[in-house]
């Protein structure tokens, strides 16, 4: 079922050059773009500059944004050391005839992206709820970006989904 719905995703790749770009675009540079939005969310949201004493206001707004990028970064690093655990080859490395759009190493279970972005949307939801859907919906568009590149299967995007909520969850409520 894995490779079913890895090659349903996999096989929109490789048809038109403007949608590579595109796919190569949201895989590896939109995450950079994503993490920004979110502190500079999380920093302005409140117009912290227009506040009285912008600089008492920021310190309570400091507690917001090291439990996003805590659990962000939590979920991270525990997925690399669940990676060392199970040591799954990449799609390059386990199915013949992929090629993906540009090249990744290492082991592909649970995708770090995954989990980093989907911790980061979930902190988010937790604290504001309208804008935390939108950080769900850019961290599926980043995973399935993935498994169109062809560097994870969709398995591997699912796991770090589910540890980053999970890992957001847990920091939440400690």
């Amino acid at each position: 079922m894995n490779e079913i719905i890895f090659y349903f995703f996999y096989n929109l790749a490789h048809q038109d050059s403007f949608f590579d770009i595109s796919v190569v675009f949201l895989a590896v540079y939109f995450p950079y773009i994503v993490a920004m939005l979110a502190g500079l969310f999380l920093l302005f949201h409140h117009e912290v500059l227009q506040a009285e004493n912008p600089f008492r206001f920021f310190l309570i707004k400091k507690k917001e944004i090291l439990l996003v990028f805590f659990s962000a970064f939590s979920s991270y690093i525990l997925s690399v050391l669940l990676k060392l655990f199970f040591q799954d080859g990449r799609p390059l490395e386990v199915l013949g005839g992929v090629q993906t759009l540009f090249l990744e190493s290492g082991y592909a279970f649970p995708s770090s992206h995954s989990a980093f972005f989907m911790a980061l949307a979930f902190s988010i939801f937790f604290l504001h709820k309208k804008i935390g859907y939108v950080f769900m919906f850019f961290a599926i568009l980043i995973g399935l970006a993935r498994i169109v590149s062809g560097v994870h299967f969709p398995v591997d995007i699912l796991g770090g989904f589910v540890l980053g909520a999970l890992v957001a969850y847990l920091v939440k409520n400690v």
